[in-house]
């Protein structure tokens, strides 16, 4: 089991340094994260690496700070992880500021050595009073 620890701890830390990389719009550590593979499933759409890393560089969506409340890590096996974050997410989309409650789902699939996003869904959640 301290192996399944030992990733879950490294899956929490990549998710937690990919929503740095997010809001610091740095596209070329988030081309390296990405499955080529992967799928962005936002509230106004679904689409693949290539799209996401654009809108991410072009500045169409800027993740510009995600306040994580939970954090939970299933490890399948040592190859695969999910994670899942509550998170309030500032982000500017076209020209307005919106914020958001999500459960953000997070798969990693881990190749040649290294860990790589697959999935990555923005399920919006609806406000309750904590």
């Amino acid at each position: 089991m301290a192996q399944s620890t030992d990733i879950e701890q490294e899956i929490k830390e990549l998710s937690a340094q990919k929503w740095q990389w997010m809001a610091d719009k740095d596209a070329d550590k988030l081309a390296e994260l990405f499955h080529d593979k992967a799928k962005f499933v936002h509230m106004g759409g679904t689409w693949g690496k290539d799209r996401e890393v654009d809108i991410i560089r072009s500045g169409g969506i800027h993740y510009k700070k995600a306040e994580i409340h939970e954090t939970m890590v299933e490890v399948l096996n040592d190859k695969t992880a999910i994670l899942w974050n509550r998170i309030t997410l500032l982000a500017v989309v076209g020209n307005n500021e919106v914020t958001n409650p999500f459960m953000v789902t997070e798969v990693y699939v881990k190749e040649n050595g290294t860990w790589k996003l697959a999935d990555l869904t923005f399920s919006k959640i609806l406000q309750t009073s904590e």
